[in-house]
């Protein structure tokens, strides 16, 4: 890791991370979905840390190695739910580069969304996506050994 001691030169770093965990960890959405989503959005960015982490961690719930191989490419794979595949809708136009110049989350994706999932856990999932971009970056910058391996 680049800066090992982060929680003490930037001492406000731990409750901004605990406050995007709480925030996240309300009960509108399963913690699968969140990894999901997490694992999703370190696809795209190509975030080593983030795709081991989050692997990890839906293995550890249980999730099958199918499910989880699948997650590259939900959209035509079976297993998935409305509201996972709502989830990863949203995380495909928040993550993936804007090549066409169209509104990224457009108004007809988030109504698709908005039918699998209600106001709460769609608030929850904006913050979900938030908290992926700022894990993403902070693993990004820092570079953490992926996990297993020691600094």
């Amino acid at each position: 890791m680049r800066i090992p001691e982060i929680n003490q030169l930037v001492p406000e770093f731990p409750e901004v991370a605990g406050a995007l965990l709480k925030a996240t960890a309300n009960g509108s959405l399963p913690r699968t979905t969140i990894s999901l989503v997490h694992l999703r959005a370190g696809q795209l960015v190509g975030n080593t840390y983030q795709v081991l982490r989050h692997t990890a961690d839906l293995r550890k719930a249980g999730e099958t190695e199918d499910r989880i191989a699948t997650v590259a490419s939900w959209w035509d794979a079976p297993g998935f739910t409305g509201a996972e595949r709502a989830a990863l809708a949203l995380t495909e136009a928040v993550f993936r580069p804007n090549t066409r110049g169209a509104e990224r989350v457009s108004d007809e994706l988030f109504a698709e969304a908005a039918e699998h999932l209600d106001e709460k856990a769609l608030a929850t999932l904006t913050v979900v996506l938030a908290s992926a971009g700022f894990w993403m970056n902070v693993a990004l910058v820092l570079k953490p050994p992926p996990l297993g391996q020691a600094a």
